[in-house]
């Protein structure tokens, strides 16, 4: 045979046995972490609910989902396992240190360049016009005709 005729199912194989190498290494990297779990441990489950580890057995792992309610789940179903900071975040709402944070900036630039943000011009009890995007103008009765012949709403009105 010739070379030629071969290099296409050498190509499907080569991509293949890349394409199973990587989900190999998904599946032993996702053991590995369901590996790491121990009592205390926050985790979320494929079906995205968050949970605290309670016992974990061979293939199964006990999960106390609310103060008091425990249920038993495959270990299979466990999507990750979270570091303690990342699961009282989400789960409790308990935001980190402040000493920890970077540093609140500013959304605008006023800060920096020293210019006021309102317009002092103006009196407190004037409150600013909005721009609605109408052209101020004639208005149009509402018997007049548009220029060219389309209502508002028909195809092709502009």
């Amino acid at each position: 045979m010739n070379l030629v005729t071969l290099l296409p199912f050498i190509v499907l194989i080569g991509a293949m046995f890349l394409m199973t190498r990587s989900a190999k290494k998904k599946q032993q990297a996702a053991a590995q972490m369901r590996n790491e779990m121990t009592p205390g441990t926050g985790v979320r489950t494929i079906g995205g609910m968050y949970a605290t580890v309670k016992e974990l057995g061979d293939d199964t792992v006990t999960l106390e989902v609310a103060p008091g309610v425990h249920a038993i789940y495959a270990k299979n179903s466990i999507g990750a396992v979270l570091e303690d900071e990342e699961y009282n975040r989400i789960v409790h709402g308990v935001v980190a240190d402040a000493e920890n944070d970077t540093p609140v900036v500013a959304d605008d630039a006023s800060s920096l360049t020293g210019t006021p943000k309102a317009d002092l011009t103006k009196h407190e009890d004037e409150a600013p016009k909005l721009d609605l995007g109408k052209k101020e103008g004639p208005v149009d009765e509402p018997g007049d005709e548009p220029k060219d012949g389309k209502a508002d709403g028909e195809a092709g009105a502009k």
